[in-house]
């Protein structure tokens, strides 16, 4: 039985990989459980000692598999911090899984089963927000690739697809587990149609939402710049004149009196300027006489900034110490140039860990110094701003999304409260060469297209550059590892969804359902016979 049960984790890992985007199979996710949960069964009934740790190592078999085969990526940026985002990253999924496990022993099915879809939600909003975030593996991202089957997740966002997926899986589990045990197969016939129909009312609804939407009227004439520039190698090496005297050129020759945005990447202007002089510098006055020359312009381009402080006392929570004396904070940010000497600034608020964000800085700087990864560019923790920002102007109000945060749906919803009508997502995925992780990257940015109903104009310095509806559909791209420009119309919408309104309401009434189930169980002396 203990191999058994060894070969049921191992095949829960391999269907949840096995469904995963961009190659993966999404209707394997509804099965993927159902194996660790008859695994964790078998234990629990077995009348044998050690339930628990033997619980916590069939699950964290299935959850090293599946970081392991969708995430082994980040290996090419960061051998590290690839081990330590498998690794704990799986952990904290066992421990998810060992507490559902634990609740099982004290609290009948009707209860331990409503609680572990519950539990797994709160996690999902819990790693959206702390300082070791990496919701990369939420469930609710596993249907990126099908965008006509999720159109509904304007109502709930993606933790209404992490809900559907346990909702089935538990479904089958019960199937089965009711069928071995009464090898009825009238019984088992029932709960497998029954099953099918759960799969299969909410991918009609969604097909009848896609089918019906109607795009608004209002549109904006867009060109993207993929510069393809070696983020290891060359991008920190360009002085900004000469990165935007390239800008000017690669887009000379699309843009026209029609444009109303140019949009380059994340980190496009390299060379570190003080944020409050760039509108004095060489590269902003190149792309400003640009933009004179096409009155309706604007240019949206990522950039590296700081900001210097003097003084021996920590200005900042988020400075850095310079070993000349003085501190400095240091952005990833975006800016908007048009013809006008006015400058928008947005600087980047959801960062990678290790790279641009020391977690838990406080605490662990004075323990372990200043151990950030050093990718090519600056190896100092970055500052943010609180609340998200949208970039104003006669052609619109654009949402400057950067890299990472384009994974977070409800902080994304932050930008359409402030009025965006589409998302410029500009993003540098050169880090990962040409694997997986920035195909699953544009990938995510369709669910952010249908939750908001906003198009997608997603600029990337490696690639892929695309441009998308607010259906989800991806209209245009221009291949990784391409030199080159993408021109496109998007539509402009104002209109707010469900999602945008109410954000991730899912995962609080999960979190309240676990807390409350948790305490129930906690409060329980003796474990009820099952």
């Amino acid at each position: 039985m203990t191999k058994n049960n060894l070969v049921l984790a191992l095949c829960s890992g391999l269907l949840l990989a096995a469904g995963w985007p961009v190659y993966g199979i999404p209707l394997l996710l509804f099965t993927a459980f159902v194996p660790l949960l008859l695994a964790e069964k078998n234990i629990r009934m077995s009348g044998k000692p050690r339930k628990g740790q033997k619980v916590f190592g069939h699950a964290y078999l299935t959850f090293l598999v599946w970081n392991s085969i969708t995430t082994w990526w980040i290996w090419y940026s960061t051998p590290f911090g690839m081990t330590f985002a498998i690794v704990v990253n799986s952990l904290l999924m066992t421990l998810v899984f060992w507490m559902y496990h634990l609740v099982a022993r004290k609290l009948p099915p009707k209860i331990h089963l409503v609680f572990l879809p519950a539990l797994w939600m709160a996690f999902e909003k819990f790693h959206l927000n702390w300082d070791f975030s990496w919701p990369w593996l939420n469930l609710g991202n596993g249907f990126s690739e099908y965008p006509a089957w999720i159109q509904w997740y304007e109502y709930t966002g993606t933790f209404g697809g992490s809900l559907w997926i346990w909702i089935v899986n538990i479904g089958i589990f019960l199937t089965v587990g009711g069928y071995l045990q009464s090898r009825d197969k009238k019984r088992l016939t029932r709960g497998i149609a029954g099953n099918v129909l759960v799969i299969a009312i909410p991918v009609i609804i969604s097909l009848f939402l896609y089918s019906s939407y109607k795009e608004p009227e209002n549109k904006a004439e867009v060109v993207l710049l993929q510069p393809n520039v070696d983020p290891y190698s060359e991008k920190y090496e360009l002085r900004n004149k000469t990165t935007a005297t390239n800008m000017v050129r690669m887009a000379e020759a699309v843009v026209d009196e029609n444009t109303d945005y140019l949009i380059a990447p994340e980190t496009t202007l390299s060379e570190g300027v003080n944020i409050d002089g760039f509108g004095r510098s060489q590269g902003k006055m190149i792309l400003q006489q640009f933009a004179v020359k096409h009155p309706r312009l604007q240019i949206i381009t990522g950039a590296d900034f700081y900001r210097r402080y003097t003084g021996p006392e920590h200005p900042t929570p988020t400075a850095n110490k310079i070993r000349g004396g003085g501190w400095y904070d240091a952005y990833n940010a975006a800016v908007q140039i048009n013809k006008t000497d006015s400058l928008q600034f947005y600087i980047k608020s959801k960062l990678v860990v290790g790279v641009e964000h020391f977690p838990f800085r406080s605490i662990l700087e004075p323990v372990l110094g200043n151990i950030m990864i050093d990718l090519g560019g600056s190896i100092s923790s970055r500052a943010v701003q609180d609340e998200r920002s949208v970039f104003t102007s006669e052609s619109g109000e654009a949402a400057p999304v950067i890299c990472y945060e384009s994974i977070y749906g409800e902080f994304v919803t932050g930008y359409i409260h402030k009025g965006a009508d589409f998302l410029a997502i500009i993003t540098n995925d050169g880090w990962w060469s040409n694997s997986q992780g920035h195909k699953q990257h544009l990938s995510y940015a369709r669910l952010r297209a249908i939750e908001t109903r906003r198009s997608v104009a997603r600029s990337a310095n490696t690639g892929i550059s695309a441009f998308i509806n607010p259906r989800g559909d991806i209209l245009q791209t221009l291949a990784y590892d391409t030199r080159g420009t993408l021109r496109g119309e998007i539509a402009m919408n104002e209109k707010l969804t469900f999602y945008v309104k109410y954000g991730d309401y899912i995962a609080r009434l999960g979190v309240m359902i676990a807390g409350l189930i948790l305490l129930f169980a906690l409060g329980k002396k003796k474990p009820q016979a099952l």
